[in-house]
């Protein structure tokens, strides 16, 4: 990889590149594709990109800025594995803590083997509320109870109850939603803390994130932006998602913030350097991703970048990050598929 942006390749056409026409590029490409959203390039020598585009609340006319709250979707699921993992560096779990242990006469589909450990690594073979190997609109209407009534971890309990056991814990890698959900409800029980709370005080609150967190839908913050079903109509995802985002998703953030995200955890503010090693090593080669996974967050497949990333009506996200250069690219949109073209065409400054 080239070592910097002034030298980096560029992502529409393949030749070396300034950083003004990489910036030139992005704003291209945002033109193009009508992004409501921010495109962050950090990190480079050359100098920061950092461009924000469109609508945080399109009927009022409210631009997105750049100390706007996004969405991040399954990005939240790197905050979960850090939770959990601080309660085991604690001793309050351990990665081989059975799932049966603490839930009781609950779930009782869950298999006796499943472990912590199998949970975060997406290797537990639980039955999944929200199976995304199925064929479906990432905007349908999934979810079969009422979402105002989805603001906590232990309401969920009906969503990810009664799926049947896939595959034998440990045997391969099986994305899975519910997992995280119940990853949060575990911590919830192993602490005695409530979820998001949780969150709060061992993730966000060492790394400084003072514009993060599970916020509700139905009393979004005028920081905040809006998630649209799509570019070309102003319908947003209030209907799809539950009211308050739990283990496996619904966490806001900013881009400064996701960058102080990485900054603290790769300084060992959250969890210990041993831990994050241990979450960061792989633990599954993912090849129809191209990508590999570890203990909560989604690996490059072949350099040390690390990535969080998102998609669910009305958000698309990626950030990567890689520890070694302290390169970082997030891309962030309020719409189902803004964020896709961008990340596409950037990825290569990681390859």
């Amino acid at each position: 990889m080239a070592g910097s942006v002034a030298v980096a390749r560029s992502v529409r056409t393949g030749t070396l590149s300034s950083v003004e026409d990489l910036a030139s590029d992005v704003d291209r490409l945002a033109r193009e594709r009508g992004l409501h959203g921010v495109v962050a390039v950090q990190g480079f020598e050359g100098g920061d990109i950092v461009r924000v585009y469109g609508l945080a609340h399109r009927a009022l006319g409210v631009p997105n800025r750049i100390d706007t709250q996004f969405a991040i979707a399954s990005g939240a699921k790197g905050f979960t594995a850090l939770a959990v993992m601080s309660l085991v560096e604690q001793g309050a779990l351990h990665l081989t803590t059975r799932a049966r242990s603490l839930l009781g006469a609950d779930l009782p589909l869950v298999d006796d083997e499943v472990t912590i450990e199998h949970l975060l690594a997406h290797r537990s073979g639980i039955g999944d509320y929200l199976d995304e190997s199925l064929d479906g609109q990432i905007t349908d209407y999934v979810l079969s109870v009422p979402l105002h009534t989805l603001a906590e971890t232990e309401a969920l309990l009906p969503v990810i109850d009664g799926h049947l056991q896939v595959f034998q814990p440990g045997e391969r890698f099986a994305y899975n939603n519910g997992g995280f959900v119940l990853l949060a409800l575990l911590a919830e029980r192993a602490s005695g803390v409530a979820f998001h709370d949780l969150v709060a005080a061992r993730v966000c609150d060492p790394a400084g994130l003072t514009h993060t967190g599970f916020l509700r839908s139905d009393e979004l913050p005028g920081t905040a932006a809006l998630g649209y079903l799509a570019e070309d109509h102003d319908r947003t995802n209030v209907f799809h998602l539950p009211v308050r985002g739990s283990g496996d998703g619904g966490i806001y953030s900013t881009v400064a913030d996701l960058a102080r995200f990485w900054d603290a955890l790769f300084a060992g503010r959250i969890v210990s350097d041993a831990t994050v090693a241990a979450m960061t090593a792989p633990r599954s080669d993912v090849p129809q991703e191209r990508k590999r996974y570890g203990l909560g967050f989604w690996l490059h497949a072949a350099t040390s970048a690390v990535i969080l990333e998102g998609y669910d009506a009305g958000v698309s996200f990626r950030s990567t990050h890689d520890p070694v250069t302290g390169r970082t690219i997030t891309v962030i949109a309020n719409t189902s598929e803004g964020a896709w073209p961008f990340v596409a065409r950037l990825q290569s400054l990681f390859d």
